[in-house]
This record gives C-alpha cells, sequence and structure tokens, in this order.
C-alpha cells in the first residue's frame, strides 16, 4: 500500500467509526444491548494481522443496520510487501423480511482490488452458539468487480465460564472486467472464550492478483468483545 492510499484509508476508517460511536446512545435506551464489537490481533510467524467487526441497528425496531469489518495485515519484514493488506467493507443494510436476509448498498477499500462503491445481499444469523454472516456484493464502477465474504463462529459452553471458540472466515474477490481473480483469503482459528476474552491458534491463507501470489501466517491470537 502506498503512504498516501494508508493515510485515506485510516481518515476513512475513523470517521466511520466516528460516526458509529453516535448510534448506540439513542438505540441502547429503549432496546436490548447492541452486539459486541469483536477486536482481533494474531501474532503470526510472518506477520501481524488486525481485525475488527462493527455492526449496529440504527434504532431497536429498525430495518436498518450497519456493517464494517476492517482486516489489516503487516509484514514484521518491511522489504517484503506482498502480505501487507487492507480491506474495508461497510455497508447499510435493510432488512427483508424476518429470516435475516438483506439489501446492502455501501462501499469497500481494498488494498488489491481499490476502492469502490457496491450493492449486494447480505444474510445475518445469531444465537448464544452460531454467528455467520454471507455478503454478495458487486462493486460499481470499471473493475465491475463481484466479492464474496463469509464468517461462521461457533461458540459451544463447556462450563459456566468457558466455552470453545472456532471461527472460518473467507473472501473471494473477482474482476469481471480483466476476468480474473484479484483478491482471496481463508481465515481460520480454533481456541477458547471467556467472557469477552478469546485466545487460541490461527491460520491464514491469502492469495493476491491474477497469479494468485500465496502469504500464509501461522501463530497464536487474541481477541476482546467491546
Amino acid at each position: 500500500m502506498s503512504p498516501r492510499f494508508t493515510k485515506l484509508t485510516f481518515s476513512f476508517l475513523l470517521l466511520i467509526f466516528s460516526l458509529f460511536s453516535i448510534l448506540p446512545t439513542s438505540a441502547l435506551a429503549q432496546g436490548p444491548p447492541a452486539p459486541p464489537t469483536p477486536v482481533e490481533l494474531m501474532f503470526g510467524h510472518e506477520r501481524l494481522d488486525f481485525q475488527m467487526v462493527f455492526k449496529r441497528n440504527f434504532a431497536p425496531q429498525s430495518k436498518f443496520s450497519l456493517l464494517a469489518i476492517a482486516v489489516f495485515s503487516e509484514n514484521y519484514v518491511k522489504e517484503r510487501r506482498v502480505g501487507d493488506s487492507m480491506v474495508m467493507p461497510f455497508q447499510v443494510n435493510y432488512a427483508l423480511g424476518k429470516k435475516g436476509f438483506f439489501l446492502a448498498a455501501g462501499a469497500e477499500a481494498n488494498s488489491v482490488a481499490g476502492f469502490g462503491t457496491t450493492l449486494g445481499l447480505t444474510h445475518g444469523y445469531a444465537s448464544k452458539k452460531w454467528l455467520a454472516i454471507s455478503v454478495l456484493n458487486y462493486q460499481l464502477g470499471e473493475s465491475k468487480d463481484v466479492k464474496l465474504f463469509g464468517l461462521y463462529e461457533y461458540k459451544p459452553m463447556l462450563n459456566e465460564a468457558w466455552s470453545i471458540y472456532s471461527r472460518l472466515q473467507f473472501v473471494y474477490n473477482y474482476t469481471l472486467a480483466e476476468d480474473h481473480h484479484n483478491r482471496s483469503f481463508l481465515y481460520l482459528r480454533a481456541g477458547l472464550k471467556k467472557g469477552p476474552l478469546g485466545f487460541g491458534i490461527g491460520a491464514n491463507w491469502d492469495q493476491y492478483g491474477p497469479d494468485k501470489i500465496s502469504r500464509d501466517n501461522y501463530g497464536l491470537f487474541t481477541r476482546w468483545e467491546f
């Protein structure tokens, strides 16, 4: 990522989450607690990975909600540019009935695919054991990217205090205009969870560009649900 692109991206990120922080104030006063915001760090053998997932309804009974996911990776060795990456989708969802389907419109900043506005369809499901988020997006503009995103967690209780924590997460981004693969990844997590704290082992497999250049990362992760 160029310094200019990184600066613009982080400015965009700060603006979005500053606006998000205003939303829970009115919603929490009239409805159930807002979903937690998990922040995760993975200390791998090649690089440091960071992720944050933010979801809020406009109001307790509103059909509109916000979803933003920030994923950043930074190599320990500065000369290794491939592997330094950022994927950050931000979207407004409109609920279609009560089955967990949403129309989605928003934007995405991606260090490989670039920045663009998106339209798509989202499905979400949450329970004490499961969290499932699936997103199919089409990026407007010259690139005409199609992206499939999935995040699936399984958290069964072991006893009153501890539970298992596991996650499968993936992205596949394809450029229709140039007819080739653009960006994809598969992330796996397995560990334990107690209250807002989670930790364990993780594995990341990333691919970049039409040649699908691969960069893997294995290590330990820790997460906190704010």
